[in-house]
């Protein structure tokens, strides 16, 4: 693959391009996209984030891009970063530099102006490339090469790469997700198999963050078969252990055949057992958001579906319980189904309808309140709220379609 040069939409920006030539100057400095935006588009995949690489200092960057009208905020700047919002779109702009002393997260840098030393500072050769205004490409450390063979590689001795920054043994998974084929880069792997008792001196923030982004892969499966190989699965998600990780396979597939979008929270209830216990303790350790959390307990405590589902108990559960759970079991349930083979059409076929059945309920409003039961002459109290529960259990198991009349005649009998 020799490419020279790039040409693509999001190089076109106006905010872009003026941003790029504030930084130049008049031609004291250089300045160049890097990393993530250059790689997507090698690779044909979508770009969101744009990073710059800069000679210039961190104080000049600040006062170019304020004079060009831009806003900068000097988010990381001992580090020599400056995001810089042009149009309301923010840029990460960084100055060169080379890591003096590293301490895991941070470290202690030296400015300069050598693309060289800029470039070999970093975690992986795909991520190493630079582009100027123009999209003539830089590759310094062979980027373009392990690209076109979709091969992830650390810059340099990658036992180095990781005692940089630990992070790095989560990070080599994620990106082989993302990018890489076949099998991952054997020193690559050897190094994190050494070191990946790191991971745990990092933040839980950090750790769920790469696992995150890694279940979102379009395809995690071989990444998480080469992380349970290593042994870092189990320390990063002990609750897997036993569990194993075979049905993630099956609901890639689902997904594909299906339509579905790619899930991780629904990717890592494939891999975790459905215990409600184990899987609070799991989101506490890992720090998950609480929609997170609730998620995974819904999941975990509602009842266990197959295909002989009734369509009432169904509309039972979806009333009772938390639907995402339902929903969640139902396609981890369908992708199972689809995984033994042709043998299982009619089971197939029969969540699939339970599915598109739970997806599409709303969940109605009981038309009877405490109110309606003391107006028909009933006291405050245990009583009352027994028979408003009893009342509600018959209006589900009709399907929500006795009416109030007909509820409200039942209670002297519910009495």
């Amino acid at each position: 693959m020799t490419v020279p040069r790039i040409d693509a939409d999001w190089l076109k920006d106006a905010a872009l391009q003026a941003l790029l030539s504030a930084l130049v100057g008049k031609g004291d400095e250089e300045a160049r996209v890097v990393g993530g935006a250059i790689r997507n588009t090698l690779l044909a995949q979508a770009v969101a984030d744009i990073d710059i690489a800069t000679t210039a200092l961190p104080q000049t960057t600040i006062e170019r891009a304020g004079a060009a009208g831009f806003k900068t905020v000097p988010t990381g700047i001992e580090h020599g970063t400056v995001t810089v919002v042009a149009k309301g779109r923010p840029f990460e702009v960084t100055t060169l530099r080379q890591d003096v002393e590293t301490n895991g997260r941070h470290a202690r840098v030296k400015f300069g102006r050598d693309w060289t030393a800029d470039a070999e500072r970093r975690d992986f050769t795909i991520n190493a490339l630079y582009c100027d205004a123009e999209g003539n490409i830089l590759d310094l450390v062979g980027g373009i090469a392990d690209i076109e063979s979709r091969t992830l590689r650390f810059i340099g001795e990658a036992e180095s790469r990781i005692e940089e920054d630990y992070l790095r043994v989560l990070r080599f998974f994620r990106f082989f997700a993302w990018y890489g084929e076949g099998r991952p880069d054997a020193a690559g792997l050897r190094a994190v198999t050494r070191l990946k008792a790191g991971v745990e001196k990092l933040s839980a923030e950090r750790i769920w963050g790469e696992m995150r982004k890694l279940l979102a892969a379009p395809d995690p499966s071989r990444a998480l078969l080469w992380m349970r190989q290593t042994g870092v699965l189990s320390l990063v998600l002990p609750e897997s252990e036993k569990w194993g990780i075979d049905a993630i396979h099956g609901l890639i597939d689902a997904e594909t055949h299906f339509g579905w979008s790619p899930d991780a929270l629904l990717r890592l209830e494939s891999l975790v057992p459905p215990d409600a216990a184990r899987l609070a303790d799991l989101a506490k350790r890992l720090r998950l958001s609480n929609a997170e959390r609730d998620r995974l307990l819904a999941f975990a405590t509602a009842e266990p579906v197959s295909s002989a589902l009734e369509d009432a108990t169904l509309r039972t559960r979806l009333y009772f319980d938390e639907r995402g759970g339902v929903v969640d079991r139902l396609r981890l349930a369908l992708a199972v189904e689809k995984a033994k083979g042709v043998g299982r059409v009619a089971e197939t076929a029969a969540l699939s309808r339970l599915l598109a059945a739970a997806i599409a309920f709303e969940r109605p409003s009981f038309p009877i309140t405490g109110t309606h039961l003391q107006k028909a002459g009933m006291a405050s109290g245990r009583d009352l709220g027994a028979v408003l529960k009893t009342l509600e259990r018959r209006w589900v198991d009709s399907g929500f379609r006795l009416s109030e009349d007909s509820l409200l005649a039942m209670v002297p009998a519910a009495g």
